[in-house]
């Protein structure tokens, strides 16, 4: 019983919130710019968050001469750690000839290069609220010393072309380098604010490129098969959007795609074909009750039926169903139909099931202004 109690107390325990580059860049420029005014070693520096919290973050490094002050903090997501997590952040400040602030980012921090992003062509990727935050903490700590001199602030990433390669900033057009981001200033644990704006990123970016034909993604081996199947679509159309299907689709309706293909597999899938449109495996349990009513519907014996509810998992239903075609082709239609309800029509839908292994299970097109489907076999 004590064992049990203690499992539900670990369960119960709430989870830790970490900061997100842009807080880490705000509190580096802040203890390097106090360094570089007062000559004195900065351990720590407070910032407030742009969600009202105050936070006091610790300095890793603090190195200053008269002309110019570097500080630096390691990134700590919390209990949901991104690519980012561990990561130093460093901020340089140095006098600068001209008035005001002028903000730039150096080794690690990427280059905008495509249209579609929060940040123009040829500036350094550091997002709208991240450079409000680092500029007004400045200058207040500027007003504070009563100094009229102008600065110059650089954000630097040690490993950050490193850690890029891990995200979807070279599809997007972000090279050398990763992001500064956050609009909220906290990493909430297991929040899907940081992936869902790079799927908005992204669809931003195929859009402002000409594309009028997404393909969305579940992960790396889905996409790598979109890409298979339309050669001719240029990188800027493949976006991986994870498990927010819905999300998703919503963005490409709101930029007026005329045509989305969603490619996946049979577990996330199965639970897309019911119209659950956020498919992580803690949001929804595969029902395998629906599969089974599929499977019925496409003529599978009783046998196989039974078989299906008592399966451990979608894919080993996809291995019992692989001889039924019809059954795919039920599930693709199911996912099109899905889709469209949760946009509320307008556009043309294709679904692709494919198999751990990547090869095509079924494939199906649903043209909402004509209704008709275009199956595909294979």
């Amino acid at each position: 019983m004590a064992a049990k109690a203690a499992s539900e107390e670990k369960e119960a325990k709430p989870l830790r919130h970490g900061y997100t580059t842009g807080s880490c860049a705000t509190a580096t420029t802040k203890a390097a710019l106090l360094a570089l005014i007062t000559q004195e070693r900065q351990t720590e520096a407070t910032i407030r968050l742009p969600i009202g919290e105050d936070v006091t973050f610790q300095m890793e490094s603090c190195e200053f001469s008269p002309e110019k002050a570097t500080a630096g903090t390691i990134k700590d997501g919390g209990d949901d750690p991104d690519a980012t997590h561990g990561a130093l952040i460093l901020s340089t400040v140095e006098w600068s000839d001209q008035p005001g602030i002028i903000l730039d980012g150096g080794v690690g921090v990427g280059r905008v290069t495509k249209p579609g992003l929060p940040v123009p062509i040829g500036e350094a990727a550091i997002n709208p609220v991240p450079r409000k935050m680092i500029r007004e903490t400045a200058q207040a700590v500027l007003d504070e010393y009563g100094t009229k001199r102008g600065i110059k602030i650089v954000i630097s990433v040690p490993e950050g072309e490193e850690i890029a390669k891990k995200t979807l900033n070279g599809r997007l057009g972000i090279l050398g380098g990763i992001s500064i981001l956050g609009t909220r200033g906290v990493v909430v644990p297991f929040s899907t604010a940081a992936y869902k704006a790079s799927v908005a990123q992204a669809v931003n970016v195929a859009r402002e490129a000409g594309c009028d034909h997404i393909v969305l993604s579940t992960g790396g081996k889905s996409e790598s098969f979109g890409m298979a199947a339309y050669p001719e679509l240029s990188e800027e159309a493949f976006v991986e959007m994870g498990d927010f299907v819905g999300f998703a689709l919503k963005q490409c309706k709101r930029r007026n795609i005329r045509k989305v293909t969603l490619v996946g597999m049979m577990g996330k899938f199965s639970k897309v074909a019911q119209g659950v449109m956020m498919v992580h495996s803690k949001s929804a349990p595969v029902d395998f009750g629906f599969l089974a009513q599929m499977a019925e519907e496409a003529g599978a014996p009783q046998e196989l039926i039974r078989e299906i509810l008592t399966a451990n998992t979608a894919s080993q239903v996809g291995d019992l169903m692989a001889d039924t075609p019809a059954f795919f082709e039920i599930m693709c239609a199911n996912c099109c139909r899905a889709a469209l309800a949760e946009v509320g029509g307008g556009m043309e839908v294709e679904t692709i099931i494919i198999t751990m292994k990547g090869s095509q299970l079924g494939r199906v097109t649903i043209n909402d202004t004509s209704d008709e489907s275009n199956r595909d076999r294979g």
